[in-house]
């Protein structure tokens, strides 16, 4: 028997999840038992299988037979991965099946798993605080039989892109996502900057079952996240103060605050465009320095 449509019981606030998935084989499961449990199921749930070669859209396929709300769009394999763009035109081909009648939408990665009640709760947040714009779950991953905070050092204004939950009012005022890296911190910049609050419920984990990053490799995805950082419009000196800060905080030493400064850099030498408009970050830069020197700002 189908799944009954996401009625929204106990809840006055309606939402739909747009998922891009590209060889998430080993993983999607995890994604589609989670949602088909939700004591608050979503009115729509688009799965984009971004050219997998592993089975995926197949696996997929089968779920949608069943769950009625479960939609799944096929895209061709481009052939190779696109950091930070990939992602992001993959999401908007599943967002242009969208209805209108939603009052959140939310990017969720196909590689997560988290309880039944998520995101019951996660719109129970939303409805405690009318000012929260973008919010998500405290993303983790499995180590040594425990849980562990997979980035503890994220500032609290920043919502990890695998689940990223907008009110309707925010979305429409911060405008399409950043086809770019860094895309998932420059939707928060916006944000803030327009005066809504973005946070992630730390109370509400979700476990992430493939690494961030792991498929690029370390130095990639370090160097991926110094160019994020340039698009996004960090300060040069907050970007230096972050290697200083990672310079000796892992094994090989150097490597990484190395990495993000020769991908920051980079941004300039190739004159890549920003992600965000002049003001917002001007905005963030504000914010920036205003954090190293102690004052108070969206960083603490």
């Amino acid at each position: 028997m189908p799944l009954e449509s996401g009625s929204q019981r106990g809840c006055g606030q309606k939402y739909v999840v747009v998922t891009p998935a590209r060889d998430e084989g080993g993983h999607i499961r995890n994604t589609v038992e989670s949602m088909q449990h939700q004591s608050l199921p979503p009115r729509q749930w688009i799965v984009v299988d971004d050219g997998s070669r592993d089975g995926t859209g197949e696996i997929l396929d089968r779920y949608a037979r069943k769950i009625d709300w479960l939609r799944v769009v096929h895209r061709a394999d481009r052939g190779f991965r696109s950091a930070g763009g990939g992602v992001i035109d993959a999401f908007y081909a599943g967002y242009a099946f969208l209805e209108d009648d939603w009052d959140f939408v939310v990017k969720l990665d196909g590689d997560v798993s988290f309880a039944a009640d998520y995101f019951e709760k996660a719109l129970a947040n939303f409805d405690a605080e009318p000012q929260l714009g973008i919010a998500g779950g405290l993303v983790c991953r499995r180590e040594n039989g425990s849980l562990k905070v997979d980035s503890a050092t994220d500032p609290p204004f920043h919502v990890r892109g695998a689940t990223k939950i907008y009110r309707r009012a925010c979305w429409e005022q911060i405008g399409p996502l950043a086809s770019a890296p860094g895309w998932d911190t420059i939707d928060e910049v916006k944000a803030n900057f327009h005066g809504w609050h973005t946070r992630t419920f730390r109370d509400l984990p979700l476990i992430q079952h493939k690494p961030t990053g792991s498929a690029d490799g370390n130095w990639r995805n370090w160097f991926k996240n110094g160019r994020a950082n340039y698009v996004t419009g960090y300060h040069p000196l907050f970007l230096l103060a972050k290697c200083g800060r990672r310079a000796f905080s892992r094994r090989p030493f150097l490597m990484e605050s190395t990495a993000l400064f020769a991908g920051f850099t980079s941004g300039y030498l190739r004159r890549i465009p920003r992600g965000a408009d002049t003001d917002v970050v001007r905005y963030l830069r504000r914010q920036q320095l205003r954090r190293l020197s102690g004052r108070p700002s969206i960083y603490a």
